[in-house]
């Protein structure tokens, strides 16, 4: 059985943005804001990071930046992916120089792929580098999605660990389970399935929701492992509101705008990404003050 990188509620966390680059000082505040509600991991340079729009330097910098803040109090996983495997394999290689304790890789997009390339491509990286591996699936997002029969192939690999499942498809969640074992440890890569996804043997969830409430988030995981699975579900239901909000526009926009009315100084989006619509806006505030969090 392979080591798990954490268990739990992980936070994909937003990147605070200035308007000449990443505002590390706001970001380190957000960090020990995210350990002291007892989050359970810091994903870092996610899509929720913003890292499609942040150059190589400002990438890496970010991720150096979470390893040095975090110090070893919770296991830091950097999003290494790219649509190119070498530039993946570079990313991946300077994280572990920098100390990350995983990687996050997304499925290639825009060029796609096979899922033969799915595996030559994540092989190649495992090979490159000792750390543990997160595979991102997000077909929504990529446009390919990794197939049952593939994870199987991928799951003999010692560094493949996990994936973080974001395909909407409990079946197919549960026929990876069937085909994997402990082999392949499996992330909910949606706020609105953790209790689902647990269920069936996850092990926690890579979350946006962490965000904006880190304990609750965190609360659902731990409820669900102490054996209080009806407590753990009436939390789950009682924030699918706030999770439909923090996704009635395209992520990151309205978890950085929530960010910002919480007083994080989250600064602005990156473009093409745009503000959030007025009227989704108040529903935000609504969604907010209805669970007291501002």
């Amino acid at each position: 059985m392979k080591k798990n990188i954490f268990k739990g509620a992980g936070v994909a966390i937003i990147t605070p943005f200035t308007d000449d680059g990443i505002n590390f000082v706001e970001l380190g505040r957000i960090i020990d804001d995210q350990i002291a509600h007892h989050t359970d991991a810091i994903i870092i340079t996610g899509t929720t990071g913003e890292a499609a729009t942040m150059t190589d330097e400002e990438h890496k910098a970010a991720i150096k930046f979470a390893v040095d803040h975090v110090n070893r109090r919770i296991p830091v996983v950097a999003g290494a992916g790219s649509n190119e495997t070498r530039y993946a394999i570079e990313l991946a290689q300077f994280a572990e120089s920098v100390g990350a304790d995983g990687l996050l890789i997304v499925t290639p997009y825009y060029n796609k792929c096979t899922q033969n390339g799915l595996v030559a491509h994540y092989e190649k990286i495992a090979d490159s580098t000792n750390l543990p591996i997160i595979l991102y699936n997000v077909p929504s997002r990529t446009g390919v999605s990794i197939k049952v029969d593939t994870y199987a192939r991928l799951a003999k690999h010692p560094r493949i660990v996990a994936v973080k499942e974001a395909n909407g498809d409990l079946t197919a969640i549960l026929r990876t389970r069937k085909a994997c074992g402990d082999e392949l440890a499996i992330y909910s890569g949606n706020d609105d399935q953790i209790i689902p996804i647990l269920s069936l043997g996850g092990i926690g969830v890579i979350s946006v929701l962490s965000n904006v409430a880190p304990q609750q988030t965190h609360d659902i995981c731990q409820l669900y492992f102490d054996g209080k699975i009806e407590q753990a579900a009436r939390l789950q239901i009682d924030y699918c509101d706030l999770i439909d909000a923090l996704f009635c526009e395209v992520n990151p926009i309205p978890v950085k705008t929530a960010m910002n009315i919480l007083g994080w100084n989250a600064g602005p989006l990156r473009m093409p990404l745009s503000p959030m619509e007025p009227a989704n806006v108040e529903r935000l505030k609504a969604t907010l003050k209805a669970h007291d969090l501002i």
